[in-house]
């Protein structure tokens, strides 16, 4: 059966990728610090025989015994206060991790998918964003030491396809949401939640009209896992739900749903701050018929659900 080291396995999308490679019959080599991730997110996967868990940095020099068909490279901080908070550690993992997985992936003879982001396209000025799309980065601001670090292991990823030939898939995610997210993660949704679970103010960046475009973590490691599967090779694949909405639409849309009567309250934006987030998926629908299906409401309402039960411990 197929083997799999990833990287990042125990933070919140790396996890959910390591539960569906094991429902789908995989063995699964989980590398991670523990920096943000969390082994609490693999109590399902403890429980497989094929899965073991190694916690490491993944920028140090990596070896992993035995047979291995795809490194999928998962680590990296990736919501802003965490990236703000280990800003050179975030640069090292998207350099030297990026490097020391591609040369496990080169040593294996295995395939290697790379977890990038939105973010390479910084504060776009292209709506929706397309893959073609270069971005509009700012690379000495704050944000840039995870727009950067992520556009780096894109090149990097690509260098080793096309010097090695190293079978590269990169997957551009845009924001994601859905059960195993931190409490104090920092990003939007798991904020709002909190804040309105707890009856507090919800606080809101600017006057809340940037948009952003949430996909479930179902639907996004359901694209992940179509992409892995598929012949598409040397290509980088946007992945998120084009369905747009307002950031002052998603708080009052999480208070309503979480029947909280939390005031909403402004706050500065922070720097670099994009106005607007939409991912252009018309390649991952052509290459492996991918779209997301989880309505906002209901994938917003599951959250929810699973944080009023698990955050109340």
């Amino acid at each position: 059966m197929p083997r799999a080291v990833v990287t990042g396995g125990a933070g919140f999308l790396g996890s959910h990728l390591c539960d569906r490679l094991l429902a789908e019959g995989w063995e699964v080599v989980c590398l991670d610090s523990l920096l943000t991730g969390d082994a609490a997110n693999l109590a399902q996967a403890f429980s497989h025989e094929r899965f073991r868990f190694e916690s490491y940095d993944v920028t140090n020099y990596l070896r992993v015994e035995g047979p291995v068909a795809w490194v999928l490279h998962f680590a990296s901080p990736a919501s802003p206060r965490d990236y703000l908070e280990n800003p050179i550690h975030t640069l090292k993992v998207g350099a030297l991790g990026t490097h020391r997985a591609l040369g496990l992936a080169k040593a294996k003879g295995a395939g290697f998918m790379l977890a990038s982001t939105s973010e390479v396209y910084g504060d776009p000025k292209v709506h929706p964003q397309p893959e073609s799309y270069w971005g509009h980065v700012n690379p000495v601001g704050p944000r840039g030491v995870y727009d950067e670090a992520k556009r780096y292991a894109e090149a990097m990823a690509m260098a080793y396809h096309r010097t090695h030939g190293v079978p590269v898939k990169i997957c551009r995610i845009f924001n994601t949401y859905g059960p195993r997210m931190r409490r104090q993660d920092g990003r939007a949704v798991p904020t709002f939640i909190d804040q309105a679970l707890r009856g507090e103010p919800i606080t809101v960046h600017g006057d809340g009209s940037q948009t952003r475009s949430l996909c479930y973590v179902e639907d996004m490691i359901e694209g992940i896992w179509r992409f892995l599967v598929s012949d598409a090779v040397g290509v980088e694949v946007n992945l998120g739900n084009p369905e747009e909405t307002t950031v002052l639409d998603l708080a009052r849309t999480i208070a309503s749903l979480a029947g909280s009567g939390s005031d909403l309250v402004f706050t500065e934006r922070p720097i670099d701050d994009p106005e607007v987030r939409c991912p252009d998926i018309s390649r991952a629908t052509g290459l492996f018929g991918w779209r997301p299906r989880v309505p906002l409401s209901d994938g917003l309402q599951r959250t929810i659900d699973w944080a009023r039960e698990t955050w109340r411990a």
